[in-house]
């Protein structure tokens, strides 16, 4: 994505190699040894091309042309002089020492360059060694090491511990672990452990402690349907899963860092923070003035049920959307602790993918989230992937008490939870999502958007093109086709007769050059993608500032697709996790999202100026219904609309 060489990168490499020039010239004049002489060459070169790369690559000269062009014909004028100086005074022409000098200096990032497409080659070339064509679906390689590693437990502690790693929060005190550059406070609790009588009851605030406590290892993850392509099915799963995980930089800061909350990804079914694509330690050693946090929330049908027509079930109302309740709890937490870890509570930003991002949208709506965050970054999720009724959640714990022989909640409770995992992974196909019950969540959260009831919330709301492959290599070929025919099914019971019928014939002309299971995951790919639409529309009717972005990244290999994992992989910067999910990380893409990503953190225009990353074009990110395109490797902004889909009608359909 980036140029190898711009305008400003080639004055920075004259201006070196002009200090290696005047260096060696200058030191030969003077009789200097010829061991002095090198010193002297190399160390006004690296003088003179680090002050020149401060001026050339500061905001206030890449901002105004008109200072550029000052500020590199000062450069050519200064060498003009020198050299007239020089061949006048002394006779030597500093021409020569600067046409090899500057051969060197060009010469080295040329080697790096070719030296990183080799290395990228050989990842490549590795990961298609292990994938094949990838119709297999995630493959992972993990060592029974690992997998103990991973699984370990914080234990109280009641003897000495390291004070430079402990912080004293309202609930206890917590000692991480420090890395290099960064400490990771993980499995930290912000909720009682909603087993025994707490079991499907809202999340109840912890106790203020004085205890002392290990946070070295990931808490449990939620107890969950085990997908194939699974890696967290290698984590120790317990209904005891709401802890959160921290990640610092050990440096200092003047002023209260503002904080990124990850909600992580899934079906409302599965995953979980331990996930290695979601860690937030490269990110936080990266970029030290954030403070990162990543948390767990119950799921399925421990998070997403409505036992209301169930003997005893009344004594149940939250069961509907548990999930969404730990979320409100664990952004509690977070508000009121934060601040000993060196983060700002008034500055919270929200970053889901997936069920994470539905999660954020459905909050966003919620008057029990107001002032929980105030910037929100959504991935793939809109409010269309919550139910409008609560008659599925109600046929699930039908379909539980079924599955489990029994009739009332009071047998349900006295189930172990072994028995309800196995359960819950006998009903997937059920599925579990959040419900717009019209107390937690609005019935209609898209009107409830368009009425402000998001207001004070800036948003960056992105839509993925090659999505679909990423869920079948998660769930399976088996599964991913049922829950496409199903899908589809369920678009034609809800469309006009026009649509429907414009939506038939879109497939069938795809399967004139496809199979019927792509034509269908492409057309469901395109309502997802239309329903995010629909919500940046919505939000910037009821006065949000949104930002689109459209993902749309050719896959490394087809049949893996590309989004979720490549995008929270090149926003956090997990070059390594993101290569055991099938793919290799475009490090320019990956530096300069990130560069976008810390600007809406920190509440600054999303706008980057020539060169602010070396060898980057200026990127203006305009407001909705602009967007930010990102197709291979490249940043460009325009309208997407065109983009969206190929069904006649339909845009116009999902936008009524």
């Amino acid at each position: 994505m980036k140029k190898l060489f711009t305008i400003d990168d080639i004055m920075v490499a004259f201006v070196s190699a002009m200090g290696y020039g005047f260096g060696e010239a200058i030191s030969r004049l003077l009789g200097w040894p010829p061991l002095l002489c090198g010193l002297a060459s190399l160390v006004l070169g690296i003088v003179l091309g680090t002050c020149i790369s401060k001026i050339a690559f500061s905001e206030a000269v890449q901002k105004s042309p008109k200072k550029r062009v000052l500020t590199y014909a000062s450069i050519l004028l200064i060498f003009i002089v020198a050299h007239t100086i020089s061949v006048m005074s002394v006779g030597v022409s500093l021409l020569d020492y600067l046409r090899d000098e500057f051969i060197y200096v060009i010469g080295l990032p040329i080697l790096g360059f070719v030296a990183n497409l080799l290395i990228r080659a050989y990842r490549i070339k590795r990961i298609r060694r292990l994938y094949g064509d990838g119709s297999k679906g995630y493959v992972f390689d993990v060592k029974k090491e690992d997998i103990d590693e991973i699984n370990r437990q914080n234990q109280p502690i009641s003897d000495e511990y390291d004070a430079e790693c402990a912080i004293r929060t309202k609930t206890g005190i917590y000692v991480g672990e420090k890395s290099k550059d960064t400490i990771w406070y993980m499995g930290i609790p912000y909720a009682m452990p909603p087993v025994g009588e707490r079991r499907w009851k809202a999340p109840e605030p912890l106790c203020a402690s004085e205890a002392v406590f290990e946070a070295k290892y990931f808490g449990a993850s939620a107890i969950q349907v085990d997908h194939k392509g699974s890696i967290i099915k290698h984590h120790r799963q317990s209904e005891d899963c709401l802890t959160l995980n921290i990640a610092v930089s050990d440096k200092e800061a003047e002023t209260p860092k503002p904080v990124l909350v990850l909600f992580h990804h899934g079906d409302f079914t599965s995953g979980g923070a331990v996930d290695p694509v979601l860690y937030g330690d490269t990110f936080a050693k990266s970029h030290p003035d954030t403070v990162f946090v990543s948390f767990n929330y119950r799921l399925g049908i421990f998070g997403f049920i409505d036992f209301s027509q169930i003997p005893g079930g009344e004594a149940y109302p939250d069961a509907i959307n548990l999930g969404l309740l730990d979320q409100i709890a664990a952004l509690q937490w977070i508000k009121e602790n934060i601040a000993a870890f060196g983060g700002d509570p008034d500055r919270i930003t929200v970053l889901g993918f997936e069920s994470g991002a539905t999660s954020i949208c459905l909050l966003s709506a919620s008057e029990r989230a107001k002032g929980l965050f105030q910037k929100a970054f959504i991935f793939d999720g809109s409010p269309a992937s919550a139910y409008d009724t609560p008659e599925v959640a109600r046929a699930l714990a039908g379909a539980l008490l079924k599955e489990t022989q029994t009739s009332t909640m009071e047998e349900l409770l006295h189930l172990d939870t072994e028995s309800l995992k196995a359960a819950a992974q006998g009903l997937w196909r059920m599925m579990c999502a959040p419900t717009c019950d019209g107390t937690l969540i609005p019935f209609d959260v898209y009107r409830a958007f368009q009425e402000g009831a998001a207001s004070g919330i800036e948003f960056i709301i992105g839509i993925p093109s090659h999505v679909a492959q990423v869920y079948r290599s998660l769930v399976g070929d088996q599964n991913y086709i049922d829950t496409v025919f199903s899908a589809v099914a369920e678009l034609r019971e809800i469309m006009d007769d026009s649509t429907a019928g414009a939506v038939r014939a879109y497939i069938e002309a795809q399967t004139a050059s496809s199979s019927e299971l792509e034509a269908k995951s492409k057309l469901v790919e395109q309502w997802l993608a239309l329903y995010l639409y629909r919500c940046a529309a919505r939000l910037s009717r009821g006065g949000n500032r949104v930002h689109l972005m459209y993902w749309d990244e050719k896959p490394l290999i087809e049949n893996l697709g590309s989004g979720t994992v490549d995008v929270v992989a090149t926003l956090l910067g997990n070059e390594d996790a993101l290569q055991m999910y099938g793919s290799v990380m475009n490090k320019d893409l990956s530096e300069t999202l990130q560069a976008l990503l810390l600007k809406f953190i920190h509440g600054n225009a999303l706008q980057l100026y020539p060169n602010e990353i070396k060898g980057v074009d200026a990127i203006d990110w305009e407001a909705f219904s602009q967007a930010l395109i990102v197709s291979d490797g490249i940043l460009t902004c325009g309208t997407i609309e065109n983009r969206l889909t190929g069904v006649k009608g339909l845009f116009e359909y999902a936008m009524s």
